[in-house]
């Protein structure tokens, strides 16, 4: 029986990877539902080809445009999520859709999904609370698919909390892995856009530069799987290939390798245990064993990533991860903007910490998305007053 699916963010990179999986495995699936943006050319395309049963479209005019278009075709065009009417569940819902405007979504699809594959990290950083109540409540399923928490996800799964002694994230530690701590005062955001792996968007370049993104993983592993502070923590390991690693108390240490495409832990998560990645075709040919033989594990040098330094804060308070997650979405604009020095970052985030209001914002208990946004206003408001 072929099992219905959804996509938000179709459009997007995980979007677009997701249908590429699925198109290679055409019989075991129906693409029920689609939600984009305002990407005309690549919706009308995916309209045509996969002739899902709703197609949602949040720019106005993008959608008007697309209804005129496609008038005659039987699929419903939405502006909202809340606009489904479903009588029975979604196989599998894939949220691929960035930033703070992916949560509501995420919240509508998880009521009407058996399994939800979660890879918008803000929406678990900011609203996870809503979510899992949600997720509770209709008995659904939440699968990380970003490499590094599906990988604990998938080491944890026969080991309680009490057997782990410690989890790690690994990092590549970006383009400024072995720079001078003095160098590190002039970096410009030509440099810290050239990442020595992959390309990638401005936003996670810049947070891998600074190594945010893995205090927002940490951030996110926590709320996910529920780990105390004192057992997690992150690794330098710039080959990329390691994931992530527990190391038991009973002596023993596990890793999780695979070659770095977001397919592997994508499709994993798709087909479950009735995938063989070879069907795919998605490995990286490389000598394998010569890799194994290279892989390497250091800790964070905390002087020239100083922004490691609120790793043991992150969560110290419920609202804590939406101020860091917002201090940082306008920090890294304002540096790529080149309005503040790079090591900046960093510092006016801790400042952020140290406000005489951030206890009264990081205390609060969300218990809707407009809560969230005002934790969230509170914040850029705060940074804006100071480059008046």
């Amino acid at each position: 029986m072929r099992q219905t699916i959804s996509i938000l963010g179709s459009t997007g990179s995980i979007g677009l990877t997701s249908l590429d999986l699925i198109d290679r495995k055409k019989n075991k699936f129906i693409v029920f539902l689609l939600a984009a943006n305002k990407n005309f050319r690549i919706i009308c395309r995916q309209i045509n080809k996969y002739k899902p049963k709703y197609f949602i479209i949040s720019d106005k005019k993008i959608l008007s445009k697309v209804k005129k278009k496609f008038k005659k075709k039987n699929i419903k065009f939405l502006n909202k999520f809340d606009e489904i009417n479903l009588k029975k569940k979604i196989d599998i819902t894939i949220s691929a859709i960035p930033g703070l405007e992916g949560l509501q979504p995420t919240i509508s699809m998880t009521k009407i999904s058996k399994r939800i594959l979660i890879a918008n990290k803000e929406s678990v950083i900011c609203g996870w609370g809503l979510i899992k109540k949600i997720a509770n409540k209709y008995k659904t399923k939440i699968i990380p698919i970003d490499s590094e928490h599906f990988s604990i996800f998938k080491l944890i799964e026969n080991h309680s909390i009490e057997d782990i002694k410690k989890i790690y994230i690994t990092a590549s530690g970006g383009p400024f892995l072995n720079f001078k701590y003095k160098d590190l005062k002039k970096v410009q955001p030509k440099a810290a856009l050239k990442h020595p792996k992959w390309k990638m968007g401005k936003k996670i370049s810049i947070d891998s530069a600074t190594m945010m993104n893995k205090i927002l993983e940490i951030i996110e592993a926590q709320k996910l799987f529920n780990i105390p502070n004192n057992k997690i923590d992150i690794l330098i390991h710039p080959e990329s290939l390691v994931h992530a690693i527990i190391e038991l108390k009973n002596g023993l240490s596990q890793f999780i390798y695979h070659d770095t495409t977001m397919k592997i832990p994508l499709a994993n998560a798709i087909f479950e245990k009735k995938l063989d990645i070879q069907d795919f075709k998605i490995f990286k040919k490389n000598n394998r064993q010569k890799v194994f033989n290279k892989l390497t594990f250091s800790k964070v040098d905390k002087k020239n990533f100083p922004i490691i330094k609120i790793k043991d804060r992150a969560n110290e308070y419920p609202s804590t991860s939406i101020i860091l997650n917002a201090a940082n979405e306008m920090l890294v604009e304002y540096f790529l903007q080149k309005k503040l020095p790079f090591l900046s970052i960093s510092k006016i985030i801790l400042t952020i910490m140290n406000d005489r209001n951030y206890y009264k914002y990081a205390i609060r208990k969300p218990k809707n998305i407009n809560q969230i946004k005002e934790i969230d206003l509170w914040v850029k408001k705060r940074i804006i007053y100071n480059f008046k």
